[in-house]
């Protein structure tokens, strides 16, 4: 992996503004400091990557309330020391008592827009989907990990009894979701005490949480699917007119996937399947990719800001026609991955100027989702890596507490088509459609990075780039991580601050209709793995993110220490 040109052809377009770690024995990369720290301190207790991820997501439910919870869901990549990979879907599904005309579509809206009257599916017990985040956790570390649930949680809820102090990121989350906040009592008694949302530095206590996580640590999954906290959520949705029930609960099962896989340039990348799009679409993007040179084109170049925009457009087209879930939805997953389609793809693609794509699959599918989850990597020193995105969808999710257990749930329900006859409308038991990319890159069979980002839509866009950057522009980790992003889905093509005004201006005279954003999705977390066996960990300046190493070891074989006599 010798590095390219980019910074000599490019110039300097940006500065890291974040310091990658470095070591042998293990790494945990999320967006939050206390979150990382936690799975280290299995890692040092002498857990491996499953311990320690899964602590780290306990330990994002209390530092990142407004992005993650235990009624949310995830998807949870997984390689093992012996060099298998699966796919865990733990994804939130449409409560069993749900039906296609269980809202009320705003009338006129267009066919992407999911609103309903009194914005029932995206704010309160009726946005509620019945969730998946818990069980596939307590899951994946009884088939994988070593160490017991009680431990792992200890961090969790000892942030959550003791407290930790706001970020300036969560203060602004709170402030933005404020208005809507303020109308739960106990939401507003905790983040906007005295009615004034929590500024940066305040001390957040979440008493009431660390009782339900210590149930959880002490009964498990079934604490919330069958237990004391799922009678206590089945309680607040009865009588608030919410539609998960505790068969919802009992009932939720979590599908191990095989990951779909893509070759570029001689790597293999790997991501999840349906329901998940990213990793189909990703592998679509990267067979239109290899008919150019990319790294000749330059990095944040016109020529190839403009091919990246042609070629999210075709993959959001197909996307729309293309995404579902598998057991109610037919996916031409081989068809969007072959050779052949994406030659098709590609001979319509006009590097001159800016087209309007429509799908060549005709499928009748469409998605909406939140951008608001979080992610994390971990990895051991014995070849185990955990690469998981987890939500509750919206920031803060439904933007209320359940009474009695300090838990906010999701509001997947504004994922799922309000209308009768299409794809996506809303029948019991079907499973979201989601971005979220927990991406691994091979190289002759060896984990060489694994990445992942929040970011809703935008999620498998950024992956795709950062995957470009590492792979075409032989970028350091560091940079791939924190580099300019751009998105579109047409007609719009957004576009950060980084990118410089003379290249903005190429792009439009392409044609592009450009929006420049602070951001591009949210914080991404990655691990790069060296051929030494040695770690490198990043995360970007878009979330409170922290590479947390462990650089160290035991003492050599036969040190000992002596008294002198």
């Amino acid at each position: 992996m010798g590095k390219s040109n980019w910074r000599e052809r490019a110039g300097t377009l940006f500065a890291c503004e974040k310091q990658p770690a470095h070591g042998r024995s293990g790494m945990v990369v999320s967006n939050h400091p206390l979150a990382s720290a936690a799975g280290m301190e299995m890692l040092a207790a002498g857990g491996n990557a499953i311990d320690a991820a899964v602590a780290t997501q306990f330990a994002l439910t209390v530092v990142e309330p407004m992005m993650v919870g235990l009624i949310g869901g995830t998807t949870c990549h997984i390689r093992l020391a012996d060099g298998s990979h699966r796919i865990l879907d733990g994804m939130s599904a449409v409560p069993r008592t749900g039906h296609p005309d269980m809202y009320r579509p705003v009338p006129g809206a267009a066919p992407e827009i999911y609103d309903v009257e009194g914005q029932e599916n995206l704010v309160g017990p009726k946005s509620v989907a019945a969730p998946g985040s818990l069980r596939a956790w307590c899951l994946a570390l009884q088939r994988y990990g070593t160490m017991p649930l009680s431990d792992v949680m200890q961090p969790a809820i000892r942030h959550a009894a003791r407290g930790f102090a706001v970020t300036p990121y969560l203060a602004d989350c709170i402030a933005t979701a404020a208005p809507d906040l303020a109308k739960d009592r106990l939401a507003a008694t905790r983040l906007m005490p005295g009615g004034t949302p929590l500024k940066a530095g305040a001390r957040l206590v979440q008493a009431d949480y660390a009782e339900a996580l210590t149930l959880v640590s002490q009964q498990g999954e079934a604490a919330l699917h069958g237990g004391p906290l799922g009678d206590l959520l089945v309680e607040c949705m009865e009588k608030t007119g919410g539609f998960v029930s505790r068969d919802d609960l009992t009932g939720y099962k979590v599908f191990e996937r095989p990951p779909i896989r893509g070759r570029y340039r001689g790597w293999e990348i790997l991501g999840p399947p349906p329901p998940a799009a990213s990793g189909v679409h990703i592998a679509q993007m990267l067979n239109i990719l290899e008919g150019y040179d990319v790294k000749a084109l330059g990095f944040a170049t016109v020529d190839t800001l403009h091919l990246l925009a042609e070629v999210l457009k075709i993959a959001f087209a197909d996307r729309a026609e293309a995404s579902g879930d598998p057991d109610f939805v037919k996916v031409p997953v081989e068809r969007i991955v072959s050779r052949a389609y994406a030659d098709q793809r590609r001979a319509g693609l006009d590097m001159a100027r800016a087209s309007r794509w429509t799908s060549g699959l005709n499928s009748g599918l469409a998605a909406a989702e939140g951008s608001d989850t979080t992610h994390l990597t971990a990895a051991d020193g014995k070849g185990n890596v955990v690469n998981t995105t987890q939500t509750i969808n919206s920031l803060f999710g439904a933007r209320f507490i359940v009474p009695g257990t300090g838990m906010i749930p999701n509001n997947y329900m504004n994922n799922f088509d309000p209308r009768r006859g299409n794809a996506l409308s809303i029948e019991p038991g079907k499973r979201v459609t989601t971005s979220m990319s927990p991406m691994m890159a091979l190289r002759d069979g060896k984990v060489a990075y694994a990445l992942g980002l929040p970011g809703g839509r935008k999620i498998f866009p950024s992956a795709l780039q950062a995957l470009i950057n590492l792979i075409d522009h032989g970028m350091e980790l560091q940079e791939a991580v924190e580099a300019p992003r751009i998105w579109t889905e047409g007609p719009v093509l957004e576009v950060e601050h980084g990118i410089p005004d003379t290249v903005r201006k190429g792009l439009e005279a392409r044609g592009h209709k450009l929006q420049v954003m602070p951001t591009v999705a949210g914080g991404m977390n990655a691990i790069q793995f060296h051929d030494d066996g040695s770690m490198t960990g990043a995360a970007c300046w878009r979330a409170d993110g922290a590479a947390v190493a462990l650089g160290g070891g035991l003492a050599r074989a036969g040190v000992r220490f002596e008294l002198p006599h």
